[in-house]
């Protein structure tokens, strides 16, 4: 199983993390990053079929695609802000984790705007 993969390598560069930064703390650092970034490589594949098979059920149930970008758009940013900020709390810098986050939410309130919108005229329209 894959999981078993992702788990020994994050471990292992845990590890190898730990041990360097006894010697050299900014290279433990990118050992971190690197981690991160070889695990998100290996789950594009997976990714991409989960966005093909919700992209066939948009098409079978006649939902506009727009709606679907834009809550993969949210999720994307999500994560992506999550991983950002996590990196900044490794090195010590939550501040800059904060603002991270905070940036992130801002941004998927601005690209949930047009849901939200579409959600309350559907209610509206409902009560009259």
């Amino acid at each position: 199983m894959e999981i078993f993969k992702i788990v020994a390598l994050g471990i292992t560069a845990t590890i190898l993390a730990v041990i360097v930064k006894q010697y050299k703390p900014e290279y433990g650092v990118h050992i971190s990053i690197a981690a991160g970034v070889v695990i998100f490589l290996l789950m594009i594949s997976k990714l991409a079929s989960i966005l093909e098979v919700i992209h066939e059920l948009t098409n079978k149930l006649d939902i506009e695609v727009i709606y679907l970008k834009s809550i993969f758009k949210i999720i994307g940013i999500a994560y992506i802000t999550e991983f950002g900020a996590q990196v900044c709390r490794d090195t010590g810098e939550s501040s800059i984790a904060s603002k991270i986050e905070f940036a992130g939410k801002i941004i998927i309130m601005t690209l949930a705007l047009p849901i939200l919108l579409s959600v309350l005229n559907l209610i509206i329209k409902l009560i009259h």
